[in-house]
């Protein structure tokens, strides 16, 4: 079956100066939504945002939020992060508590929910969860900072995923249009991009570039 490309560029490579700017300039290119990543310096080495700057996010955009929570203890920000707007959140596999509870409660919200593996992990680790979620996220770079090189190792594990999952696999970390051909031809139908969208002038170029990269392109492992 043949899936939509869809594209979420990341706002973690985003000018914070001019976000409500940044924002209303992808979605003018024909963004599909807005992935925002919640990082809480003990999960993983780095601090971002809160629910606050998602609170804000959703008054300058209507959007899809599309919110992957990076943290040790989700289960703690869950219905704050639904409160300021998310329209999707992901969860680690790796994190601490209930994973299955916390997914239900995700939906029992009204929201749709998503789970994601470190690049390290096997696909094994989300058999549990995938009955449960509508999205899974397949990091392709080791999370906790933007800019960082696409892991080609995981392009099996979207394969892999794809023969068991029928609904959005989305990939993040060092995506432009020659890793996205990889990983949209392994079964990746959602996107995430930040520099290589936030660092280009012409946004709605990168964008269409990344949906059209399944057709052409040769392999070529660079920076987001």
């Amino acid at each position: 079956m043949k899936r939509k490309i869809l594209i979420a560029p990341s706002i973690l490579a985003a000018d914070f100066s001019a976000l409500e700017t940044e924002i209303k300039r992808i979605e003018k290119a024909g963004a599909d939504m807005v992935h925002i990543d919640v990082m809480d310096g003990h999960f993983v080495p780095n601090i971002t945002i809160g629910p606050l700057v998602v609170s804000g996010i959703r008054k300058i955009t209507k959007l899809p939020l599309d919110v992957h929570l990076m943290i040790e203890d989700p289960g703690k920000y869950i219905d704050e992060f639904k409160k300021a707007g998310s329209d999707i959140i992901t969860l680690h596999a790796e994190s601490k508590g209930d994973v299955k509870r916390l997914l239900s409660r995700i939906k029992s919200s009204g929201i749709k929910a998503g789970i994601s593996i470190r690049p390290k992990n096997s696909v094994d680790l989300i058999k549990w969860y995938l009955k449960d979620v509508d999205m899974v996220l397949l990091m392709t770079v080791e999370p906790g900072f933007g800019g960082q090189k696409f892991m080609s190792e995981v392009i099996p594990k979207i394969r892999h995923l794809r023969s068991i999952y029928d609904k959005d696999i989305e990939v993040d970390g060092g995506i432009n249009k020659e890793t996205a051909k990889e990983v949209i031809e392994a079964g990746a139908n959602v996107l995430v991009a930040g520099t290589f969208i936030f660092g280009n002038k012409d946004a709605k170029q990168a964008i269409r570039d990344l949906r059209e990269s399944a057709c052409n392109g040769p392999k070529d492992h660079r920076r987001r």
